[in-house]
């Protein structure tokens, strides 16, 4: 490697360690208590560090303008795809499972049949949706990925997912509101 690709190497690390002690590190404290009140199942070590691997990530490739944000935004779409999955619930207590994880009392028998039409009917108005639109829905709804990690994951700007997640959405409802289902 020549001397000035090493300098601008040596020059872009001493960046990234410098973006990372003055603004990442520090909201480090705040984000663990915010994963323990908000989801108290999770390991709030293996979240932070997972986010730390995505952030500097995507540090690479989108210009981050709030690490606090993009920090917070990671640990929580994380947080909730481990849930999501199931993998926290494994080794846990059922005294101590979030209320959204049990059923409800009360629950009968039309109850969970009209929820399971309901979810039909969603699956349905889902994959009616042009390709693009459908496939950043799926990445969003059922991966728990953020707007910036779908863009990157697609190459395509953040806007360009805001807008096919709205265009998405509107159509799932007009969709549902056309079977009768008034979300």
């Amino acid at each position: 490697m020549n001397e000035p690709v090493q300098l601008r190497k040596r020059l872009t690390d001493v960046e990234a360690t410098r973006w990372f002690v003055e603004e990442v590190r520090p909201q480090e404290q705040a984000l663990r208590g915010y994963l323990r009140s908000r989801y108290p199942t999770v390991d709030p070590d293996d979240i932070i560090q997972e986010s730390y691997l995505k952030l500097f990530t995507l540090r690479t490739t989108a210009k981050i303008v709030s690490a606090r944000a993009y920090f917070f935004a990671i640990a929580r779409n994380t947080a909730r795809r481990l849930l999501r999955r199931g993998q926290l619930y494994a080794s846990t207590p059922v005294s101590e499972l979030p209320d959204s994880c049990l059923i409800k009392d009360g629950s009968d028998a039309a109850e969970i049949t009209h929820a399971r039409e309901l979810f039909q009917i969603v699956t349905e108005a889902i994959d009616r949706l042009p390709s693009r639109c459908r496939e950043i829905i799926k990445l969003v709804a059922l991966r728990g990925m953020s707007n910036a990690e779908v863009a990157a994951h697609l190459g395509i700007s953040e806007s360009t997912v805001r807008v096919q997640m709205a265009r998405g959405v509107r159509k799932c409802i007009e969709f549902l509101r056309e079977r009768g289902e008034h979300p």
